[in-house]
């Protein structure tokens, strides 16, 4: 088991057509580089309250938000290693704490209970976050296919795009498979502009020029309100 303590950052997010991606891969040929895992698979589990506590706040914009989440580069296996991440933010600045683990070792620590064998201060900061709210429970399976690059100038500038990004709310594991609702519009991918200084200057260029705006977007977010939609329709249903 390893621990890491992410640097601060920005994270800036854009909606973008397919048409207007495979535009800017060419113009970031000059400037940035393949990450070294190139495309993959990221599956993720979120945790929240039983009353969905968590999200309910985030969607609110407050100046302080938290998610607890464990994360695996495609469909994990018990002896797989997943990352324990906890993600703060704070008027726009990301903060992310980070343990690596076993798959397994995971679910004994954060569905079963059991303690870990060398805690740090990161487990001890998840440990605070658990207490804080009650009951903690896994609440939604989320997953993308993303590609990753960094710049060439600047390593802690990195753009991602991930597309396919489906959810479930149930079936709980990510060693089940990755199945789901898609939560993007089809023919959309998702831009995320990973920055701890600014925007570089051709960048800033090509969004103007294609009319192109940050906008909020939070997959588990997306995936919460899509599911209320969908209790609200059926409930409809059953009163006709």
């Amino acid at each position: 088991m390893s621990y890491q303590n992410i640097f601060k950052r920005y994270e800036l997010k854009y909606q973008i057509t397919k048409e207007q991606k495979e535009e800017l891969l060419k113009i970031m040929g000059d400037y940035m580089i393949p990450d070294k895992f190139g495309k993959s698979t990221i599956s993720n589990l979120y945790f929240d309250t039983p009353n969905k506590l968590l999200i309910r706040r985030s969607l609110e914009k407050p100046k302080y938000k938290e998610k607890l989440r464990v994360r695996s580069y495609g469909v994990a296996k018990p002896d797989s290693t997943v990352f324990v991440e906890l993600k703060k933010k704070y008027k726009g600045v990301v903060y992310k704490r980070r343990m690596s683990m076993k798959e397994q070792a995971a679910v004994d620590y954060l569905l079963n209970g059991f303690p870990l064998d060398n805690p740090s201060q990161i487990s001890r900061e998840i440990d605070y976050f658990m207490d804080l709210y009650d009951n903690i429970e896994p609440s939604v399976f989320l997953s993308y296919e993303r590609e990753a690059f960094f710049s060439k100038t600047d390593e802690n500038f990195r753009m991602t795009f991930d597309e396919n990004i489906l959810f479930r709310d149930y079936d709980f594991s990510l060693t089940n498979g990755i199945y789901g609702e898609n939560i993007l519009p089809q023919g959309m991918a998702l831009l995320e502009v990973k920055t701890a200084l600014g925007i570089p200057s051709w960048l800033l260029d090509f969004f103007s020029e294609n009319k192109i705006y940050k906008t909020s977007f939070s997959k588990y977010g997306n995936a919460y309100k899509q599911l209320m939609l969908q209790k609200s329709l059926g409930g409809i249903k059953n009163v006709a």
